[in-house]
């Protein structure tokens, strides 16, 4: 490209559709590459998952979206977006994924490559990474761990009737694919190295899944340390007393990062500790000037403290302050 574009937008899911909406409202070129398709993270939910959300805090540009109930279902979210996108004419590039950002003299110069093999290269004055974390699942570095039995997303649980299923964790999620697993006649096994189930369990779903493990329809293992998968079974440590549980397929549901390999080798300083990004919360530009982090693509492991509701303000504070410094520079830079 001969002219660098104001703002390149890395990833398409909500956060980066709202900073792509408002770019294109205020006049700035842009583009946005996704690495694969459009919010790509929900199209990796489980196919009959219904949102935490409520409907009116998962809008984008002041598209509303209209669901059968207070919270969306998974297929009502990718219908939505996929809309707003298209009503918008956002300048968008799907299974494009960005490969390299390199700060430059005069902005940025960004390396790209699509789902054909086919390299790109793009300048921009500014980027705004916005890639979130589901595709970095936490590794329990285990043996065994790579099985195909052993994954580390759920779908849906029919497959599994009459099948005895091991679930790694005990957050939102595992407990979500345990009650389902249930309801389909599957026999599951939870797995959790706490004592119990973890605080920021979704009160409503606390006391189902409590009376399911009441009842013996779930077996529970607190205190339980996962040592090796193998295709049939699962070995933990509970507490001093190896214990082998059978089982056909294991869904490793253990929480995701966010990566920072990507802005990392771009200059952002990251935090040793909880792997953030060393980044303003009033505007979210990093320590690379020009370079911002949206939603949780800066949080590194604090996923829980970032959601799509507050990503969206974080949009907001980034998009006044690159549009701000965007209108104060020269043209034809």
């Amino acid at each position: 490209m001969s002219e660098p574009l104001d703002l390149l937008i890395v990833g398409a899911g909500p956060i980066g559709i709202e900073a792509g909406i408002r770019a294109k409202r205020a006049g700035l070129s842009y583009t946005i590459l996704e690495k694969g398709c459009i919010v790509n993270a929900i199209a990796m939910y489980p196919t009959y998952m219904t949102f935490f959300t409520t409907s009116e805090r998962l809008e984008v540009g002041g598209h509303p979206l209209i669901t059968s109930i207070d919270k969306p279902t998974r297929k009502e979210a990718l219908d939505y977006y996929r809309k707003v996108v298209h009503n918008e004419g956002l300048e968008l590039n799907q299974y494009t994924e960005v490969t390299d950002i390199r700060k430059i003299t005069k902005g940025f110069e960004i390396s790209s490559v699509n789902d054909r093999g086919q390299k790109e290269s793009w300048k921009a004055k500014k980027v705004a990474v916005a890639t979130g974390y589901f595709d970095n699942p936490k590794h329990l570095a285990i043996p065994g761990e790579d099985l195909p039995n052993v994954s580390h997303y759920f779908s849906e649980a029919h497959p599994f009737y009459n099948r005895r299923v091991t679930i790694i964790g005990a957050g939102s999620s595992a407990a979500d694919a345990a009650l389902d697993l249930f309801k389909a006649g599957a026999k599951v096994t939870m797995i959790h190295r706490g004592e119990d189930f973890r605080h920021s369990l979704k009160y409503w779903i606390r006391p189902n899944l409590e009376n399911r493990v009441k009842e013996g329809s779930i077996v529970a293992h607190f205190n339980s340390v996962v040592k090796e998968i193998s295709s049939d079974a699962v070995m933990i440590d509970k507490q001093g007393e190896l214990i082998s549980i059978p089982t056909v397929q294991t869904f490793a549901l253990t929480g995701y990062f966010a990566s920072t390999k990507l802005i990392e080798a771009a200059g952002v300083r990251i935090n040793q500790e909880d792997f953030s990004a060393h980044h303003s919360t009033e505007t979210f530009e990093t320590n690379v000037p020009g370079l911002y982090v949206l939603g949780s693509a800066g949080y590194g492991n604090r996923t829980s403290d970032v959601f799509i509701e507050n990503g969206l303000v974080h949009v907001e504070k980034a998009m006044n302050d690159i549009v701000a410094k965007t209108r104060l520079e020269p043209q034809n830079v």
